[in-house]
């Protein structure tokens, strides 16, 4: 990982596309802007993992069986 320090108003770049700014410092809150193409999906972490979960929560409940049944007809 990482680390960097950056103050109030600066940012930094990743891959020539995605700009990260430090908006806002408020005691152990930080605000971050992001500008990123809208190809790029940005989720909090804790989102993500739900929805990791819920893809997970949903292939294991597909017949493997069946659905190639299906398209060998």
């Amino acid at each position: 990982m990482l680390a960097l320090s950056r103050k109030k108003d600066e940012a930094i770049i990743i891959n020539d596309d995605i700009e990260i700014t430090i908006i806002e410092i408020k005691g152990d809150q930080v605000k971050l802007g992001i500008s990123a193409p809208k190809s790029i999906p940005i989720y909090r972490k804790e989102v993500y993992a739900q929805i990791l979960d819920s893809n997970k929560e949903a292939a294991s409940s597909v017949d493997v069986k069946s659905l190639n049944q299906l398209f060998k007809k």
